[in-house]
């Protein structure tokens, strides 16, 4: 079963409270996913650690209920 993109905003909120979290359907089908995080909380974190707090915040749920998420991460200003 496919995961809905408020889902996906509602983990990475909780995960990292400060995050602004955008999320695009690039295929129209509700499974393939882009999400553009920004948080002041990544400062001084290279972009990998970056990543994985957004992972940790999904829980695990990346190749199974989340099939496909194209991640960009940055700091917010």
């Amino acid at each position: 079963m496919a995961m809905a993109a408020d889902h996906i905003v509602a983990l990475i909120r909780a995960g990292i409270p400060d995050a602004e979290v955008t999320i695009t359907d690039l295929a129209g089908d509700g499974d393939h996913y882009a999400a553009h995080v920004t948080a002041a909380s990544f400062a001084g974190k290279p972009r990998i650690a970056q990543h994985k707090l957004v992972y940790a915040a999904l829980g695990g749920r990346m190749g199974g209920e989340l099939h496909a998420l194209q991640l960009t991460t940055s700091v917010t200003n």
